[in-house]
């Protein structure tokens, strides 16, 4: 698959303040279709999974997080999905945030939460790898049927208190990389999410 299942340009809906202070928290409801939903964990269910860990951290951290990850790497046959994200992030920075950005430099992360697991990630902020430009917004997309699992609320202290995310499949959520956050602990089913870091100069 070289293209968008459905054409760059065909979202109907657009991105809304959905609170925060310094940075709003963004909600892009129905940003992906159903069918592109499909084609995204289709190629995320095909990649090789690995137990993830925290950057800079080599230890154990299942006190911190327990969750399953593989890369997206930018490939011909996820071209559109990149493509679909850059335009989306340019139009989330330009009516949001207007940061200073570099662009999609990391590999998208795939992310499975399983209830059987009990998969959680503790409240953090998005640092990333010291060797890496700096994260400014952070971007996850939802996967799953809200109904396909209890828990997993990604939940944001966006300087208004703790801001509960939408849950719909196909919208994308969009944040300052340095808001705290955290995903509460998955009960039953599995959460899959799409998690987009963009890069940019510091902060001044």
């Amino acid at each position: 698959m070289s293209q968008n299942p459905t054409g760059l340009f065909d979202v109907k809906s657009a991105p809304v303040n959905a609170g925060g202070a310094g940075g709003p928290v963004v909600v892009w409801k129905d940003a992906f279709a159903p069918k592109e939903v499909d084609a995204i964990i289709a190629h995320g269910d095909g990649l090789v999974p690995m137990r993830a860990e925290i950057a800079g951290r080599k230890e154990n951290t299942d006190h911190m997080r327990i969750t399953r990850v593989a890369w997206m790497e930018r490939k011909p046959e996820i071209e559109w999905l990149y493509a679909r994200l850059e335009e989306m992030v340019l139009r989330i920075n330009a009516e949001f945030y207007r940061y200073d950005l570099y662009g999609l430099n990391e590999s998208f992360q795939y992310t499975v939460y399983e209830g059987t697991e009990g998969g959680y990630y503790g409240w953090h902020v998005d640092r990333g790898e010291a060797n890496y430009e700096p994260r400014k917004i952070s971007l996850s997309l939802q996967l799953s049927e809200p109904s396909g699992y209890e828990g997993g609320d990604l939940v944001l202290e966006a300087g208004d208190g703790p801001l509960r995310a939408e849950k719909a499949l196909g919208a994308l959520i969009a944040f300052p990389s340095f808001v705290l956050h955290r995903v509460v602990p998955v009960t039953a089913g599995t959460r899959k999410s799409l998690v987009i870091w963009v890069a940019g100069p510091e902060f001044r």
